[in-house]
């Protein structure tokens, strides 16, 4: 008993001095990015950490003498990039803390404070699934704009976005969409039916239809994902669906393997019959591997998508195997459009700067002000009432590319 005590006493010391260590790392990283200090190569040893030096001296490289990174003088998404994964090799370098995710504890109150909702989503999703084999193609077509919808809008529940106060979904997400069309600046839904329905009939034997959906936020917004792609391979719509997570705890509420795999046993353990029947079918999907989960860590570079075919070819060449390929949120649309701030009708194909894997489609609910392949005069006539309306979250987009 004596030898149990004093291993638990050294594990308590051994996690007090990471603690301390780790705040050590992040105070001297907001002092940096208080005063405009130079960015800094990472000293840590991690896999990616290589790319992110290469990258930092790319970024010294396009400075052309005129100073090199600092905080205030380089480009957003690549310091807000940095400063993630510098507050992960805060924890990283330190065991035993070094697989604690800071972010988790707001990304759980957001999952349960949208109870409401969640209970709403799965109640709907389980009746449509009792009639979906007598549904005729109109239907069907009716129902998966709908849960298009529930998952463009999902994405307003972001963390990072109302920096950690409470955005989680507290009514049920069905109710208002009818009122949400009007706000949907670019409604390419259509041409996301006509592609499914096609490769849907060229689909032999051999070869089946495959959607990825590289997730974005947890919480509500991830319930909405899975409700999604349940409904496409209920549809026969689909026949796999890959999703894509973070490998890392990123801006704040991305989803990572563990809150995938978190969202689904709290949905399975839940008292509520159609909460807990999602749970266990999505397991389900999961052993069955229709279902599929990855993580590759270019998700968390600061490389915008374009880069993608160079710096992760093995992923570029995987995505390139999806019939579809739906991009979730506003970070995924940054790095799809290079973050650059476009002119509104520059065509959405033009802004992807060659990033033509497979078809593609953000659904991405606008909170930064990049925003390509709107109608002329769309944009200004906004912008003349609202002001705002590019990063209030007000505003969203489906926006597909038929790939080249």
């Amino acid at each position: 008993m004596f030898r149990i005590g004093t291993f638990v006493l050294h594990l308590f010391q051994k996690g007090v001095e990471a603690e301390k260590r780790a705040i050590s790392f992040l105070s001297k990283l907001r002092n940096e990015l208080q005063t405009d200090k130079p960015v800094t190569p990472l000293e840590d040893e991690l896999p990616d950490a290589a790319l992110w030096n290469q990258y930092l001296d790319y970024q010294r490289n396009l400075s052309n003498g005129n100073g090199g990174p600092s905080w205030f003088q380089s480009p957003w998404l690549y310091v807000e990039c940095y400063m993630y994964r510098r507050i992960h090799a805060a924890l990283a370098q330190n065991p035993p803390i070094d697989d604690f995710d800071v972010f988790k504890e707001g990304k759980a109150q957001n999952f349960f404070e949208s109870q409401e909702a969640v209970i709403a989503l799965c109640t709907y999703f389980q009746e449509l699934l009792k009639n979906i084999k007598d549904l005729d193609e109109k239907q069907l077509q009716e129902e998966l704009f709908k849960l298009l919808q529930v998952s463009l809008w999902g994405n307003k529940c972001d963390l990072s976005f109302s920096a950690g106060e409470n955005s989680s979904q507290k009514s049920s997400p069905l109710q208002s969409l009818e009122n949400m069309i009007p706000y949907i600046l670019v409604n390419d839904m259509e041409k996301l039916w006509s592609l499914l329905v096609n490769a849907k009939k060229r689909n032999t034997e051999k070869s089946n239809v495959r959607v990825d959906i590289i997730l974005d936020n947890a919480g509500f917004e991830l319930v909405s994902d899975l409700v999604l792609a349940d409904f496409l391979l209920s549809s026969k719509l689909a026949d796999e669906v890959h999703f894509h997570g973070k490998s890392i705890p990123w801006y704040v509420s991305d989803t990572t393997k563990h809150d995938f795999n978190w969202t689904i046993k709290q949905l399975q353990s839940a008292n509520h019959m159609w909460m807990s029947r999602c749970g266990i079918n999505w397991e389900g999907n999961l052993k069955k591997g229709v279902w599929v989960y990855h993580d590759h860590m270019f998700w968390t570079l600061p490389h915008d998508f374009s880069s993608m075919a160079e710096v992760a070819p093995d992923l570029y060449a995987d995505l390139q195997k999806s019939n579809l390929l739906l991009f979730k949120g506003d970070l995924n649309y940054r790095k799809l459009t290079g973050d650059r701030k476009w002119e509104y009708t520059v065509p959405f194909h033009q802004a992807l700067n060659k990033f033509h894997p497979a078809p593609l489609c953000s659904l991405r609910t606008l909170k930064s002000d990049t925003q390509a392949g709107l109608k002329p005069g769309q944009g200004e006539q906004i912008q003349a009432s609202e002001p705002e309306w590019m990063v209030n979250g007000k505003y969203g987009v489906v926006q597909f590319d038929a790939a080249l």
